[in-house]
C-alpha cells in the first residue's frame, strides 16, 4: 500500500514567513570546497581487493618506513584501495577536523572493521589541505528477519572527524567596501525584500538587489574596523521570504507535496467514479485550493493514484496556478 503524505503550506504566515538572512542566504566568498584523495584501508578480514594493485601501493608505502618488500609477497584480501572525499567549510583552520567518506574503488567485498591509512586530501588546485586516517564505520550489522529493512552497503564507509586540516583555504568576502549576499534559491521577490529589510534596519540605503540571486551591501563607515560585527547583524535580520506555489509529485511512493498558496480556477472534471466541480472559486463551502481539493477527494475514497492523476490532468488543463514537478 502506497504511503501518502500531504505537506500543506498555505496559510498567509507560512507563505511569507519571516526568516533570518543566515537561514536562506550566504555571503559571496564564504563557500565550501571539495577535497579528495586515494588511500588504503587495511585490517579487512579477507574482504578486500583481489589482484596486485593494492599490494604494489602498500609496498611503496612500506618503502617510506625503510622496509623493502616484494609486492608479490603481499598478496592479500585484507587491503582495499579506496577513494576518500570530504567537504571543507569556509574559514576552517589548521588543526580543525572534518568528516570523511571512504568508498571502494576495486572489487572489495566489504570495508567493515577496516582502518584507513594516512591519506592526503587534495583540493581542485592540486594542493594538500588535509590528511585523513582512522577506523571506517559502515553502520551496524545487517538486520535479519524483516523484508522491510534495507541491506547494508558495506563498500562505502564513514569516518567521523577523520581528517585533520593542515592548510587553510584562503577566502575573502569583502570586496572593497561592500559584501554580496547570495540567496540559496534565486528569487526576485525575496532579493528585493532582503534589500528593503536591510535598508529599514540600518535606516539608510546601503543594500541593493543586483539580480534575483544577489544583494550588494555597502559596509557603513561605523563598521569599517569591525566588519565581522556588521556581518553578524546582517545575518540576524528577518525577511519575509517568498514561497513560490508548486506541487511536487512522486509517483513511485504516492507522495504529493505542495507549498505556497496553490489555488485552482473553476472547472468540471469527470474521472472514473468521481465528478469534481469547482465553481466561483469554491469547493463546496471552502476556498478552491489544492489542499482542500485533496481533502475532498480523500473523503470520498480517492486513492493516491487517483489524486495524482487528477492533479496532473488539472495542470494540463491550466487550472492549477503552480509549478508542477514530477519525480
Amino acid at each position: 500500500m502506497l504511503f501518502f503524505l500531504i505537506a500543506l503550506l498555505i496559510s498567509s504566515n507560512l507563505f511569507s514567513a519571516n526568516v533570518r538572512i543566515k537561514d536562506f542566504a550566504k555571503f559571496r566568498g564564504a563557500r565550501d570546497n571539495q577535497l579528495f584523495g586515494i588511500g588504503l584501508v587495511v585490517g579487512l578480514n579477507g574482504t578486500g581487493d583481489s589482484g596486485n594493485l593494492n599490494s604494489s601501493l602498500l609496498a611503496n608505502m612500506l618503502k617510506n618506513f625503510g622496509v623493502s618488500v616484494n609486492p608479490n609477497d603481499l598478496k592479500s584480501r585484507n587491503v582495499a584501495l579506496v577513494m576518500v572525499v570530504a567537504d571543507i567549510p569556509a574559514f576552517y583552520k589548521p588543526g580543525m577536523r572534518l568528516d570523511v567518506v571512504v568508498a571502494s574503488i576495486n572489487d572489495a567485498k566489504s570495508l567493515r572493521n577496516g582502518i584507513l591509512l594516512q591519506t592526503p586530501l587534495y583540493g581542485a588546485d592540486g594542493n594538500i589541505y588535509a590528511v585523513a586516517q582512522g577506523p571506517v564505520s559502515v553502520g551496524g550489522e545487517d538486520a535479519k528477519g524483516s523484508a522491510s529493512l534495507q541491506k547494508r552497503f558495506t563498500v562505502v564507509g564513514y569516518i567521523p572527524n577523520g581528517a585533520l586540516i593542515e592548510k587553510e583555504i584562503p577566502m575573502s568576502i569583502v570586496d572593497g567596501n561592500s559584501v554580496t549576499i547570495l540567496l540559496d534559491r534565486p528569487d526576485f521577490t525575496t532579493a528585493a525584500r532582503t534589500a528593503a529589510a536591510i535598508n529599514t534596519t540600518f535606516k539608510t540605503n546601503i543594500a541593493k538587489a543586483i539580480d534575483g540571486a544577489s544583494i550588494k551591501v555597502t559596509i557603513p563607515n561605523a563598521f569599517a574596523d569591525d566588519v565581522i560585527s556588521f556581518l553578524a547583524l546582517l545575518e540576524e535580520i528577518e525577511v519575509p521570504v517568498d514561497t513560490p506555489a508548486q506541487v511536487v509529485i512522486n509517483e513511485r511512493t504516492g507522495t504529493v507535496v505542495f507549498g505556497g498558496d496553490v489555488k485552482i480556477s473553476d472547472f468540471v472534471l469527470s474521472y472514473g467514479n468521481f465528478v469534481v466541480v469547482i465553481s466561483n472559486g469554491q469547493i463546496g463551502d471552502k476556498q478552491a485550493t489544492i489542499g482542500n481539493l485533496i481533502t475532498a477527494l480523500r473523503s470520498v475514497g480517492a486513492t493516491p493514484q487517483d489524486i495524482i492523476a487528477i492533479i496532473q490532468e488539472l495542470h494540463k488543463a491550466g487550472v492549477i496556478y503552480a509549478q508542477l514537478r514530477i519525480m
